[in-house]
């Protein structure tokens, strides 16, 4: 996986099978990927081809024209998600690095998509806060530091329109969450995390074994 972002529990071969049998990603993406696992083990970070797939369908589905990602590195999901939305759609993205932030810039002006693509280098915390408390939103991809999730979370759903989506990552956590004797500080949060979701009647939810886990959460 530190090489290549995938599905964790699909092995190497029935992965390329799955990812052929989908929307491929194109040369300028995966241009992005190889510049990214450059980087070395942080690699993992980005989401998988298939995954980049999904948010640009889902983005489409629901129709989204204004979206929020939580965490964006070097820009491959905030490109998918930019290319699923209406045509005059906006995509704001929140994350804390500069470096990694540099590398997403450049790709979004490759891919013709940096119009559409607001970064604001803060915690994301204060950056949802600082945004109006009305239902504008219609997608939000949740990405980041695992022990800040529910926090997220309620901030986005604040600002989520009935009807809208919220596709959070790294659910599974490589299997752990589902593990009794895994008790370190991720795996506890996002274990948390998922407990709190799947009890929220505000919500209609159901997890994916897509990378490395995706909830998809509707709001009523």
């Amino acid at each position: 996986m530190a090489d290549a972002p995938k599905s964790w529990f699909l092995p190497p071969h029935l992965h390329a099978y799955l990812v052929e049998h989908g929307t491929p990603p194109d040369p300028l993406l995966a241009e992005l990927a190889r510049e990214t696992q450059a980087i070395g083990p942080l690699s993992v970070m980005q989401v998988s081809p298939e995954q980049g797939a999904f948010l640009t369908l889902l983005a489409r589905l629901v129709g989204a024209r204004r979206a929020i990602e939580v965490g964006t590195f070097t820009g491959y999901s905030a490109i998918c998600i930019a290319r699923g939305l209406a045509p005059d759609g906006r995509l704001l993205c929140c994350d804390v690095s500069e470096e990694w932030t540099a590398i997403a810039r450049r790709y979004w002006e490759k891919a013709g998509v940096a119009d559409r693509i607001e970064l604001r280098l803060a915690p994301a915390a204060q950056t949802l806060r600082a945004l109006p408390e009305a239902p504008l939103y219609d997608l939000a991809f949740i990405d980041a530091d695992k022990g800040s999730y529910p926090l997220y979370y309620e901030e986005i759903l604040k600002r989520l329109r009935p009807g809208g989506l919220v596709v959070v990552d790294n659910v599974l956590w490589m299997g752990r969450v589902a593990d009794p004797a895994a008790a370190d500080e991720h795996t506890s949060a996002i274990r948390a995390f998922n407990d709190l979701v799947a009890r929220d009647a505000r919500v209609d939810c159901v997890m994916l074994p897509l990378a490395d886990g995706v909830t998809l959460l509707r709001k009523r």
